[in-house]
């Protein structure tokens, strides 16, 4: 696996690759790699000639007082995990390189970002759609691969890849979950082993509204009830937001009805995990 770290020598081996008509799967990451991104590898080098992955913590995505500084970092553990993975080119430039000395353009995707995270983040989801457009001019992918955990974001990715008339198919793979639930995250090692054990209410309250809605429960206001009081109960778990919108457009519902996106995030100590599941007005069977 060969890692690259300026700009100009990426392009020039995506130019190489494209000559001789190969296919370019991309996964943008943050590192601190664990089995969710691992997964996006495996996939891309499924369905592509050349896996290229990134590795970028992107300052442009973090707020004030949030974790950029302490963000997890392991470039020599991530380079093993993504060779492991497949991956055949990890990109790895320096803030320098993505945002030079004078740099002054941002990309804003209005409608879509202005709930969940992007009430919570602000300015987030400018920094989220800003770098992964730099990213895909610059690797030029066919198709690039996304989590289902950080559902909001794909969707807002999806809608500036439309909207700019850009060439890459945005795929979003189901979330890779630990054996007792818990979604896989690079913010997990913040938590102790108490805090651990209590952030698997966010996947518990998820399963109890999936489990209400399988009963027959229609009601986004009583379901969204349902998951409030399941953390609630949960004393080292704060609520930042439990909600439900229609997907994947997510306009605002009273009564389920088609696909539904329950999205939560929680803090459990001082670890903000989000976590979501797809719910289904499904008819019942005759």
């Amino acid at each position: 696996m060969r890692v690259i770290e300026t700009i100009a020598d990426m392009k020039a081996f995506i130019k190489m690759n494209k000559e001789k008509g190969k296919s370019i799967g991309l996964v943008p990451t943050m590192g601190a790699l664990h089995e969710g991104h691992l997964t996006l590898m495996r996939r891309a080098r499924e369905s592509c000639d050349v896996v290229v992955a990134t590795i970028f913590v992107n300052p442009t995505q973090f707020g004030p007082g949030e974790d950029f500084q302490s963000y997890p970092r392991d470039l020599s553990g991530d380079s093993e995990k993504a060779a492991s993975a497949g991956v055949d080119v990890l990109f790895h430039p320096l803030a320098a390189e993505m945002y030079p000395p004078g740099y002054a353009t941002f990309i804003n995707v209005r409608g879509i970002t202005e709930k969940l995270c992007g009430i919570s983040r602000p300015g987030h989801f400018q920094g989220v759609a800003t770098i992964v457009t730099k990213l895909l001019n610059i690797i030029q992918p066919d198709r690039a691969f996304f989590g289902q955990k950080d559902a909001q974001q794909v969707l807002v990715i999806r809608r500036m890849v439309q909207d700019l008339n850009l060439d890459a198919a945005i795929e979003m793979v189901p979330i890779v979950r630990e054996s007792d639930g818990l979604a896989q995250s690079s913010r997990n090692v913040y938590l102790c082993p108490e805090e651990r054990n209590a952030a698997l209410v966010l996947f518990r309250s998820l399963k109890k509204a999936e489990q209400a809605v399988s009963n027959g429960e229609r009601s986004i206001g009583r379901l969204k009830d349902l998951v409030k009081k399941e953390i609630a109960a949960e004393r080292l778990a704060s609520i930042d937001y439990v909600e439900m919108y229609g997907y994947p457009d997510l306009q605002p519902l009273e009564e389920l009805r088609g696909q539904v996106l329950l999205a939560l995030a929680v803090r459990i100590g001082k670890t903000r995990l989000i976590d979501n599941m797809i719910l289904e007005d499904s008819p019942a069977c005759c």
